[in-house]
């Protein structure tokens, strides 16, 4: 590690990570913590992703929701392939995938360094794109190169950065770094809690979820929330790691869930017929050591390397017990999700787009 490096993430205050719910060990996870700005105090809303896998292309659909005051903040997300196409991902996909799961209520230390010269290398940037108040920058590297792009371009890294990048680049040297522009957002006319939705588009042979990563920069006590939504062809298998990871639905999506998503902007792929899989995070940041793997074709089995456990620690997703698999298809009540992938504050406002679940 460069002594630059070093002074970078030792004096770490901007945390890199994807966008994630986090709160004090004995507050819920909705109160967020830990991401702060370097000429002011943003934190990043808890988040909801959409993974959707169709004809071996996913989309990640994913919201960056930021309140309080400050200049400029970032967050950097592991990918498990090239995105082809970065865009606003719609105006309300992820609060109708809410909305369907959760009806409302109607009231109101990089170690590597280049062998050769002792210096680390820089990541390449594949793509830039401007999405609202957000920069997105698509990078490929290492997990020094990806610690070194990010100090250069006035990230402040948290002190278990360096291996938290490292574990994500031995599987996928691919990384989605967004900086919030505060400046920016007031012209546009964001207030605080207004979220961005960005959609990537990736080619890749199976998807996989990044979860560990919501973990980053927070005390092992600390709790994590998110919602993870897949949208699939057929059933998938899944595996993860430890405790914290529950499967809430598990079934055929409805024809009115379909029809909404594919209403909204952007959203014109989503086919007539997907599987819909919903799950819920809410875990101590010290547990969440895994990632979420799938299978989405048929015979096909989890990559187990794509959960970042041992094979002794993996473990299938399955419904509860008392789950009654006959009627798959529950009338009337179904949903979606990707890579990944991550609308934050989804539980506060939901959009009054089709009918409640």
């Amino acid at each position: 590690m460069s002594s630059r490096f070093g002074r970078a993430w030792r004096g770490a205050a901007v945390l890199l990570a994807i966008p994630a719910a986090v709160a004090a060990a004995a507050a819920p996870a909705g109160a967020c913590g830990g991401l702060v700005g370097e000429n002011g105090t943003i934190q990043l809303e808890k988040t909801s992703t959409l993974a959707a896998y169709h004809d071996g292309v996913e989309r990640y659909v994913t919201s960056f929701e930021f309140s309080g005051t400050g200049e400029e903040v970032g967050s950097i997300t592991p990918l498990p392939g090239v995105p082809t196409d970065v865009k606003r991902g719609g105006d309300w996909t992820l609060q109708r995938l809410q909305r369907e799961v959760a009806p409302p209520i109607r009231e109101s230390a990089f170690a590597a360094q280049d062998q050769a010269s002792g210096v680390a290398k820089s990541a390449e940037v594949l793509l830039e794109a401007k999405v609202d108040a957000l920069d997105i920058t698509i990078l490929k590297g290492g997990g020094s190169e990806v610690g070194e792009w990010a100090v250069d371009h006035g990230f402040f890294l948290t002190p278990d950065a360096p291996e938290m990048l490292d574990f994500y680049s031995r599987r996928s040297p691919i990384f989605m770094a967004a900086r919030f522009d505060a400046k920016r957002a007031a012209a546009l006319g964001q207030s605080a809690g207004d979220g961005t939705p960005i959609m990537l588009t990736i080619p890749t042979k199976e998807p996989w979820v990044p979860l560990r990563i919501l973990s980053l920069g927070l005390d092992q006590s600390e709790v994590v929330e998110a919602d993870v939504f897949l949208l699939t062809d057929t059933q998938p298998k899944l595996l993860a790691g430890g405790p914290g990871l529950s499967l809430d639905r598990n079934e055929q999506a409805s024809s009115l869930l379909l029809d909404d998503l594919r209403s909204d902007k952007g959203m014109e792929w989503v086919p007539p017929s997907m599987w819909f899989t919903y799950l819920s995070v809410n875990a101590a940041a010290g547990d969440l050591d895994y990632d979420l793997a799938m299978a989405t074709k048929p015979g096909a089995v989890p990559n187990i390397a794509d959960t970042g456990v041992s094979a002794n620690q993996a473990r299938t997703i399955t419904p509860p017990s008392d789950w009654d698999y006959t009627p798959l298809v529950v009338a009337g009540l179904v949903g979606v999700a990707v890579f990944a992938a991550f609308s934050i504050g989804g539980r506060r406002r939901r959009p009054d787009v089709g009918a409640a679940a």
